[in-house]
């Protein structure tokens, strides 16, 4: 009896170690200051895609942005800094058909989520990386709205030819700390099931010029 309560026990802390890691987030700290570099704009903006996945009790969407510029900089095939532009405006989505799809990007674009007309861009600023084991971590200031945070994200650098390819794991940051409370239980009580996941799920894929 003892054993079997013991072998329940650790797969309740094995479930709940995986539920967990499931929801797990980088930390957005203070903002970095961060050195003038040079803006090289060899970023690829036509094979470069951010993409995302938002979640709610009743399902989730997903969908892409694009960026309006961006640069990697690189010294002897390694990755010292960079920043992307996002053109917020590029929003899309992809798991509904053309009516649902335009009807979400909609409300997102509108002051209810990113406020596109008022914040045009949002900007990932690359401050650090460290080489860790094979992949790198990047640190970098993340700016969505009015609101700059430094995060650390998990990436890979890899050159095919003359082309060098940014991909960062997929990783989640939390909207309500950027200003984005749209049915946020964050912000507002009594949503009972109506209201939006904090989380957004986000991954990157930059692509230097030919």
């Amino acid at each position: 009896m003892k054993k079997l309560i013991l072998s329940f026990a650790l797969l309740a802390s094995v479930l709940t170690a995986c539920k967990s890691e499931k929801k797990d987030k980088v930390v957005a700290t203070e903002a970095i200051e961060v050195a003038v570099v040079a803006d090289l704009n060899n970023v690829d903006v036509a094979s470069s895609v951010i993409a995302w996945k938002g979640t709610k009790p009743t399902g989730a969407h997903d969908g892409t942005i694009v960026l309006k510029e961006g640069s990697l900089n690189l010294e002897a095939g390694k990755l010292t800094g960079g920043s992307f532009i996002i053109d917020m405006s590029s929003i899309k989505n992809l798991d509904l058909d053309a009516g649902g799809a335009a009807k979400i990007v909609g409300h997102l674009v509108s002051p209810d989520f990113f406020d596109v007309a008022t914040y045009a861009t949002s900007k990932f600023v690359i401050t650090s990386v460290v080489d860790v084991e094979g992949k790198l971590a990047v640190t970098g200031n993340l700016t969505v709205k009015d609101v700059t945070k430094s995060i650390t994200i998990p990436a890979m650098l890899s050159t095919t030819g003359n082309v060098t390819t940014f991909k960062s794991e997929k990783f989640n940051i939390d909207r309500a700390e950027f200003n984005v409370k749209y049915a946020s239980k964050k912000f507002f009580d009594n949503l009972k099931d109506k209201f939006i996941d904090d989380m957004i799920e986000l991954s990157f894929t930059v692509n230097t010029k030919v």
